[in-house]
């Protein structure tokens, strides 16, 4: 398992890809401020940072002000979340999930 802090980053389609080829886990949530299930998320992402987990960084992606990155990662429907492993897309969630459902999406992935 990899040791990464994890933080809650908000990402544009210039940073992206430097932040993603980190080695470990890194979850990216793509999202937008009018969408409910978004912002519904928010908090559980916040809280699961909260936590201490350590386990994967979080990085956020708005799709309105970074559509390139999320049409190359063909996300149709939000919010999204992709768990990336050393820079590999490894899984994908599509919806609201609950904080322990975070963690086992996280956890069946490491």
């Amino acid at each position: 398992m990899y040791m990464i802090k994890s933080v809650l980053i908000l990402m544009n389609n210039s940073t992206f890809k430097n932040e993603l080829q980190s080695e470990g886990l890194t979850i990216v949530n793509f999202w937008a401020p009018w969408c409910g299930p978004c912002r519904m998320f928010a908090p559980i992402l916040e809280a699961y940072d909260a936590e201490g987990n350590n386990d994967a960084k979080i990085l956020k992606v708005n799709v309105d002000e970074n559509t390139e990155t999320a049409a190359s990662f063909r996300i149709m429907s939000i919010p999204a979340t992709i768990l990336f492993k050393s820079g590999e897309a490894v899984d994908k969630k599509v919806g609201l999930m609950s904080l322990e459902g975070l963690k086992q999406f996280i956890s069946r992935n490491q």
